[in-house]
């Protein structure tokens, strides 16, 4: 097992290698009552219905899959759950799932009793490498994505490589967008070792020393700006794109996937800003591509209109300027603020099919 530290409001520990039923084991064990947030085809695959049917202390509340979990109604129901069991300050929730699982749990943990402690137990690469690190939480809205939320740190964060292989490519490729963000924004190492591995197969192999790069830029991130007053926004890399695609796609786009377009959105407004060399952009796309990452807007569903106006949404908006993170090199992300409107018609216009 694997330890990542992370500071912020309170000290507490990634660990990387926990096989799943030990972890929740151990967050349970700590606790008088636990409530284990968990999605409908998890709970399938791993019937904790049936595992903890004996178990007096522990509940199980089962939630919608994906971003459809996100929401006031569901978050309500659980507050409901939590009334009914009586769940108290020394007690836990705990969120078994990938990233819309833990931002679900993590948020509910925050508003209950004004914050009882929480465990994250990630099952996605997405989860294991972004959500479930960090401590922002938060719920969908008609005004956009994790507008409602809260800064509330897990107690622990556990992760099981293992869980991965229940992850198809499509899901697993999504988490890599995460991952490919941390090489461009802090650790280059992470993009060399993508290129020896082009293949969604051979990156799989590695996923474990992946997902510690990744883990550890974004702990010294978090550590040094937990509610993100300035550098936390560079973890926000190809998101301000991403964001506004994802919720016009309904979000059947996967996060990752509208990502990946943010993430060449960006590199190109990386060129125009900060005179990032156009080979880096390049590579970005030859990387994406190879895992089968979308790079190009589909401009019949995507129209420029739409975009633009969910990005002037953005938490790092400010009095309806855009900002933008972008990067001048391998490793150096910068701010781009305000960028001429021409500019941003123009990559997108380059990037429509």
């Amino acid at each position: 097992m694997k330890s990542v530290k992370v500071s912020a409001e309170i000290e507490y520990e990634v660990q990387i290698g926990t096989p799943w039923r030990e972890a929740l084991s151990q967050a349970i064990s700590s606790h008088d009552k636990a409530l284990i947030i968990v999605p409908e085809f998890i709970e399938s695959e791993f019937n904790l219905i049936e595992l903890f049917s004996s178990d007096l202390k522990t509940s199980v509340f089962v939630t919608p899959a994906g971003e459809d979990a996100k929401t006031i109604d569901v978050a309500n129901r659980i507050w409901e759950e939590l009334g009914r069991i009586d769940l108290g300050r020394k007690d836990c929730i705990i969120g078994f799932g990938g990233g819309s699982t833990t931002d679900l749990a993590g948020f509910v943990a925050a508003s209950w009793l004004r914050g009882v402690k929480w465990y994250a137990l990630a099952t996605t690469l997405a989860g294991m490498v972004d959500a479930a690190v960090g401590g922002k939480t938060g719920i969908n809205t008609k005004a956009g994505k994790n507008l409602v939320g809260a800064f509330h740190s897990p107690h622990v964060v556990y992760i099981d490589p293992t869980l991965l292989n229940t992850l198809s490519d499509r899901d697993f490729a999504a988490g890599l967008a995460e991952v490919i963000k941390c090489g461009y924004i802090a650790d280059p190492s992470i993009l060399e070792d993508l290129r020896n591995h082009p293949s969604l197969q051979g990156v799989r192999s590695i996923a474990g020393d992946l997902i510690e790069k990744s883990v550890k830029v974004k702990a010294h991130v978090v550590s040094q700006d937990f509610t993100e007053s300035g550098l936390r926004e560079i973890l926000n890399y190809g998101h301000t794109c991403g964001h506004a695609i994802e919720k016009l796609s309904g979000y059947t786009l996967r996060h990752g996937e509208a990502v990946a377009i943010g993430l060449v959105f960006a590199s190109y407004l990386s060129e125009a800003a900060l005179n990032l060399n156009p080979a880096v952009t390049s590579e970005l796309i030859t990387i994406l591509t190879g895992y089968g990452l979308p790079t190009r807007i589909d401009s019949s569903k995507y129209p420029w209109e739409s975009i633009s106006a969910l990005m002037l949404g953005d938490k790092k908006s400010r009095s309806g300027v855009l900002r933008f993170i972008g990067v001048r090199n391998l490793g150096e992300p910068d701010w781009v603020t305000g960028p001429d409107a021409s500019i941003l018609v123009s990559i997108y216009e380059r990037m429509a099919q």
